[in-house]
């Protein structure tokens, strides 16, 4: 077994609804779309800010929910299968949708956005050696159901996404359909994202991340004992924690936020940040989550020699219906009846009736030998010896650095 093993999956599941919504014309919005991202640079930024805002956004919200569990999302996942929604919104629907994934219309066109997420999907969508990382959509549309040929087109040509026609008059043999393709591509982690599906379902659309990567310096199995991991200040749990002595990692000390964050690189161009709050003061770097955060955080690290650095090993999941969450981040409208997603088909109104997200995260000590510089440190000037011990709750990010973006975002309260 490798070191992380993460999933993360969105899936939004349509139904039909009493009265029809007057259709754009989607055929020419989305050809005019294509035509956009063509004459758009290679490559854009403005996806990736976004969607660390809305990571954050979207965090805080979950934990607020559920204050003292854990907590494991991808926001990635999530912000683009709402993004592959909106190519069949139109109106405020669309509006609602791209400003609630914290996107600048002003600033950043809509073929901006699109040409961003295809970019994504192109530079992540890979597997080597060194890692494996799948990412991918589908669709499952009702074999009655007459989807516009531009739709199915922009979403196969900008989000590479597949397209299965389904028996949704047979609602049991229609989710296990869908359960069984989550459950393929995610290497059987997620068995059953699809509890229940509405009577009325006529699309669903899925959206998987299957990610598994080695650390660069491995954890000593030989280090792994019991200890105490204070998940409050009046409960402490036993769990297995891991241990590795005598390593350089990025390291920063934050005293504004009394926090301290280390880097642990992967043998692949990936890393995750751990940031480990001082007693009493997890909600106070939640509340500063933030774009400018990470940044800073990013900046200031600095290569330091460790003398020992525990972190329990441990197996956490989740699963989130967001669409009891999204609400409180401005996407509303698409779960009502005002909802115009004509841009899908002409032939029904459709409206979102489910929003659910499911995410694994494994891990444990293996990973790769460590590169021949990583135990080189120039920047060693002080005596003072660091032990880093992940006894009480703490956040991690992993984070592409090849797109700079965050594919999982969590905490851990409760190993």
């Amino acid at each position: 077994m490798s070191l992380f093993l993460a999933l993360g999956l969105l899936v939004a599941g349509l139904c039909s609804r009493v009265h029809c919504v007057p259709a754009d014309d989607p055929a020419s919005k989305i050809v005019t779309l294509k035509d956009q991202i063509k004459k758009l640079p290679a490559h854009n930024t403005a996806v990736v800010s976004s969607n660390t805002d809305f990571a954050f956004s979207l965090y805080k919200q979950l934990a607020l929910t559920n204050p003292h569990e854990n907590v494991i999302f991808s926001p990635l996942s999530v912000s683009m299968a709402l993004a592959f929604l909106s190519l069949g919104a139109r109106g405020p629907t669309l509006t609602e949708l791209l400003e609630g994934l914290k996107f600048n219309l002003t600033k950043t066109p809509e073929a901006e956005i699109h040409q961003g997420f295809q970019h994504l999907l192109s530079t992540l969508d890979r597997s080597s050696n060194l890692l494996q990382l799948r990412l991918g959509n589908a669709m499952f549309i009702d074999e009655q159901l007459e989807l516009l040929d531009k739709f199915v087109q922009d979403a196969h040509e900008l989000y590479h996404s597949e397209a299965f026609p389904t028996n949704f008059q047979d609602l049991e043999a229609a989710r296990r359909l869908i359960n069984d393709y989550v459950k393929n591509k995610t290497e059987g982690k997620i068995v059953d994202l699809f509890k229940k599906l509405d009577p009325l379902t006529k699309v669903v659309l899925v959206n998987y991340i299957y990610f598994k990567a080695k650390w660069k310096t491995p954890f000593n199995p030989n280090l792994t004992t019991e200890a105490d991991f204070h998940v409050s200040k009046n409960r402490t749990v036993r769990v297995p924690m891991m241990g590795i002595r005598a390593l350089t990692v990025p390291y920063f000390r934050d005293e504004e936020l009394a926090c301290t964050v280390v880097e642990l690189p992967y043998t692949s161009n990936d890393s995750a940040l751990f940031i480990l709050p001082d007693d009493g003061r997890m909600a106070a770097v939640e509340a500063k989550l933030l774009p400018e955060t990470l940044r800073r955080w990013r900046d200031f690290l600095q290569p330091r020699w460790i003398v020992e650095l525990y972190l329990p090993k441990f197996s956490i999941s989740s699963d989130y219906r967001l669409h009891e969450i999204l609400p409180q981040l401005g996407i509303e409208e698409i779960f009502g009846d005002n909802a115009n997603l004509s841009g899908i088909t002409n032939t029904k109104p459709l409206k979102v009736s489910q929003v659910v997200h499911s995410a694994v995260l494994d891990v444990n000590e293996e990973g790769t030998e460590a590169a021949a510089a990583t135990g080189i440190d120039i920047n060693v000037r002080s005596l003072e010896r660091i032990a880093l011990h992940f006894n009480r709750p703490f956040l991690f990010v992993i984070i592409s650095k090849d797109i700079q973006s965050i594919i999982f975002l969590g905490k851990v309260t409760k190993p």
